[in-house]
């Protein structure tokens, strides 16, 4: 046997390893984690709408504390992070040896990949600390934490581009989310067929919905940033909890919170669609 033919079998051993049913197994119960994250968020900024925020945080620290205080709320802390690594092991997977699809194989793909893998990949660490005991890992706020990190960037040499490039592409990156959203690319994933009529249609509204609401988000921390960058003042960039917090600021008042809101409990509920339906 070849050098080569040994080093094309063994690639082939560890693509068929990645793919096995416990990777599987990760990466749906990592969208079923997701998703209830999302779904809290949205929850948590219903509230807010309603002014009735009760000091909680719109964002992931905020779900991760409202979990934290149910009955059992230590264990299911272990699970949520626990799901969330698989997730991140499933993302790394596809960073490895590709994705599923005809073009998942593509140097920009799996470079998206490796970098999903690293998000959930601390995701999972900061829940998992959280639940075995360090309250300032999962909890943070997302606010507190972006203008700090901005404060000691901007003051970097040439920190202001640096911060407006972050910005930039923050913004860029909800914008394509989205857009993708809209013209329903998420489908390509599905197994549309699998499903009936009716499951397809409610699946296509959460993804289009729910991922249109998740791209806003995005887009307006990003023109936070970016303005933070402009005007050189940390104070202007916004986490999750005080971007959402800002569409209750607009003209629309709280009703754009609200139907913002209701667009992460969509993506949420689409991220367990996702657990059933996607193609892994």
């Amino acid at each position: 046997m070849t050098p080569g033919s040994t080093a094309a079998r063994g690639r082939g051993q560890a693509r068929r390893a990645t793919n096995s049913t416990a990777i599987a197994a990760g990466a749906r119960a990592g969208f079923v984690a997701r998703g209830i994250i999302y779904v809290l968020i949205g929850v948590l900024s219903l509230r807010i709408s309603f002014s009735d925020g009760s000091g909680k945080q719109a964002d992931r620290g905020g779900a991760i504390s409202e979990i934290a205080g149910k009955p059992f709320g230590a264990a299911l802390l272990w699970l949520l992070g626990a799901a969330l690594a698989g997730m991140a092991l499933w993302r790394l997977s596809g960073a490895a040896f590709g994705q599923a699809g005809p073009d998942g194989r593509r140097a920009n793909k799996r470079a998206m990949a490796a970098g999903r893998a690293v998000f959930y990949g601390f995701v999972s660490y900061s829940v998992l600390s959280y639940a075995a005991g360090d309250k300032s890992s999962g909890s943070g706020a997302s606010d507190e934490n972006s203008r700090d990190v901005t404060a000691k960037v901007l003051d970097w040499p040439a920190g202001q581009w640096i911060v407006a490039i972050a910005g930039a592409a923050v913004a860029a990156a909800g914008v394509w989310i989205a857009v993708r959203a809209l013209r329903r690319k998420f489908q390509e994933h599905f197994k549309m067929s699998g499903m009936s009529p009716k499951i397809r249609q409610v699946v296509t509204v959460l993804g289009v919905f729910g991922g249109t609401a998740r791209g806003v988000v995005f887009a307006a921390a990003g023109g936070f940033a970016l303005t933070a960058a402009v005007q050189h003042k940390a104070g202007k960039a916004k986490g999750m909890d005080d971007t959402l917090r800002s569409f209750a600021d607009t003209p629309a008042g709280p009703w754009l919170l609200m139907f913002i809101a209701v667009g992460l409990m969509a993506y949420g509920m689409f991220s367990w669609a996702s657990a059933r339906w996607r193609k892994l």
